[in-house]
């Protein structure tokens, strides 16, 4: 039986309220490299982001999922019709939007590039994460590499006909990345580099003439740890002066790894310098700051994976509604909304099918503000060096862990629901419901864990500076409560927000008291503790949707309604929960409810 995986239609409504209302990225509008920018310009270039997410990505991520990619003489065969996409994706100038115009890009905010990629990774993940990764090498580049460099490679990353990768782990590193042992010899105006990278992002494919590889590598004599490791710019093959190809660098893709999900995107196992004296590399600024230059790109990715949850979230809900709406089982108990409805109906009549619905769609509604609230709040931190720029970027970098690490977790809810809403159905990889949670499982693994993500938040976010950034946001949540307050349809849902925001002074005040000194503490409680801390911000946002929606509703009352609605789902059946995370947090100091390593030997 063939796939039935429901068409993406993108929530282009949704997705620019958020932008324009929730994030309000008019304050970007303002800075004057994006004075050309307006909503009428992005709600247009969204709308043509949208047509090729349904029309050209969409009709492949099934084809991605079952066929997935192959290696060939140690060189990878990407998806059928992928190579065709990518084109077409290059054509219409996809890749230049957010990037630098000195380098051909478009200018246009990081914002306007997040909510595009949300579109294309909901449309088909596989293919979104090769230009989602030359998004980021592009960064880092720009960011950190000589003029030389830039001048060499960026132009073509950006107009897309060559894509990036990151290479950062190997198979005895993992995320510890201070045990990396790929090794970097000085020769000439270049370095020569051998070892092996694991885990590597389209590593390799036909798309492109070239794949420019930003490596970590450590060169010989360098210290010890992460004070030792350089970043390098490895070409798959090299670059005359005159800017024509030269040879094939000694770079190659042993094996495609075998995966839960995302079978379209090749992850490939990587070998540098295997059949000679090294690959050619050139390195990126300095010797030994190779690990505080590639956190510009990993930053980039986290935000970008937030997104992921985000895309892969909607299209669950989108799936589980149209099957939902045509499933015909049994006669429902309904409400006064659905009266009239006498005898067996689809199921989407049922309570429970409903709450499961309205789970799926608060929490992705909420991930969604929370990602594009941080990419603005990046766009703004960018933009200059005054004070503003400075006390967004603080915001946008308090966010980040959360945007990445909160939003994945709850896509593996979101899609996990997608799944039980088909019932049997669901868990037949016939309707497709079973792609989307296979895809979103490994979200919440690379670019950081979501306990490396917890430890970086409660640590270098919080502690670190003693709760006083995360106090200036909780600034902003009060002034929400107060406009809250304003209407008496939304006391209910201000007074359970409040309650929530009360919890998490107290438990921040508890950790900042006691988390400096005793650090298996805060190890201990960090999950619980980004996870509470999430509940509540998102919960802060869709309270500020309904604020906005109130004033708006008569404009729109269909679209209005349902995200008032959506709210006080949201702190009715979510909010609660960060009571019981802070409550395990408080309890992470305990020490007798751990048992020690040896127990779990046996």
């Amino acid at each position: 039986r063939e796939r039935t995986l429901s068409n993406y239609t993108a929530p282009l409504k949704e997705i620019n309220f958020v932008l324009n209302e929730v994030a309000d990225i008019s304050r970007v509008y303002n800075q004057a490299r994006f004075a050309e920018s307006n909503a009428e310009l992005i709600a247009s270039i969204l709308e043509e982001g949208a047509k090729f997410a349904s029309g050209v990505l969409g009709p492949l991520n099934t084809v991605g999922d079952l066929i997935g990619s192959k290696i060939v003489d140690k060189h990878v065969r990407e998806t059928s019709g992928f190579a065709e996409a990518y084109q077409k994706f290059i054509e219409g100038g996809w890749t230049a939007l957010p990037c630098d115009p000195e380098y051909g890009g478009m200018g246009l905010p990081e914002s306007i590039g997040i909510a595009a990629m949300e579109m294309w990774s909901a449309a088909n993940l596989s293919f979104a994460l090769c230009p989602m990764l030359g998004q980021g090498a592009i960064e880092a580049l720009q960011s950190h590499a000589s003029d030389e460099l830039r001048d060499m490679y960026l132009a073509k990353m950006v107009s897309g006909e060559w894509t990036g990768t990151m290479n950062l782990t190997e198979s005895q590193a993992g995320s510890d990345l201070a045990s990396i042992s790929t090794k970097a010899v000085p020769d000439g105006d270049h370095y020569l580099l051998s070892g092996t990278k694991i885990f590597i992002t389209w590593g390799d494919h036909q798309m492109t003439e070239n794949i420019i590889h930003l490596v970590l590598a450590r060169v010989e004599g360098a210290p010890e740890g992460v004070r030792g490791i350089s970043l390098f710019v490895v070409p798959k093959f090299l670059v005359e002066e005159s800017g024509e190809l030269g040879p094939h660098n000694d770079v190659y893709a042993l094996s495609v790894e075998h995966k839960i999900g995302i079978h379209g995107s090749p992850t490939c196992v990587m070998s540098y310098g295997e059949n000679s004296a090294g690959a050619v590399g050139f390195l990126v600024g300095e010797e030994n700051m190779g690990l505080s230059y590639m956190f510009t790109m990993m930053n980039h990715a986290r935000l970008n994976v937030g997104v992921e949850g985000v895309a892969l979230s909607d299209r669950a809900y989108q799936q589980a509604v149209s099957y939902a709406s045509d499933r015909v089982q049994g006669k429902p108990p309904v409400a006064n909304q659905d009266a009239g409805i006498t005898k067996n109906a689809p199921i989407i009549y049922h309570p429970d099918v409903k709450r499961m619905l309205m789970l799926m769609r608060s929490l992705t509604e909420g991930s969604r503000a929370l990602c594009y609230l941080t990419a603005v709040n990046f766009d703004l931190g960018h933009g200059g060096s005054d004070g503003g720029a400075k006390t967004a970027l603080a915001r946008a970098e308090l966010l980040t862990p959360i945007a990445k690490a909160w939003s994945t977790e709850v896509s593996q809810e979101v899609t996990s629901l997608g799944v039980q809403v088909h019932g049997g159905m669901g868990y037949i990889e016939e309707t497709g419901a079973a792609q989307l949670m296979r895809d979103a499982r490994i979200t919440t693994i690379y670019e950081g864990t979501t306990g490396i993500q917890a430890n970086d938040f409660i640590g270098r976010k919080v502690l670190r500076d003693g709760a006083t950034e995360l106090a200036g946001l909780l600034v902003d949540v009060r002034s929400t409560l107060d406009s809250a307050k304003e209407h008496e349809a939304l006391l209910t849902v201000a007074s359970a927000l409040e309650s929530s925001i009360v919890e998490l002074e107290q438990i921040t005040e508890w950790l900042v008291m006691k988390g400096k000194k005793d650090p298996v503490l805060t190890s201990t409680a960090a999950f619980n503790y980004l996870m509470g801390a999430g509940t509540c911000i998102t919960g802060w946002l869709l309270v500020k949707s309904a604020v906005i929606s109130m004033k708006k509703v008569n404009e729109d009352p269909d679209f209005y309604t349902s995200k008032i609605t959506t709210c006080r789902f949201f702190t009715a059946h979510v909010l609660p929960r960060s009571a019981s995370y802070f409550a395990a947090v408080r309890s992470s100091g305990e020490a007798d409810l751990m048992l020690p390593a040896s127990a779990f030997l046996g």
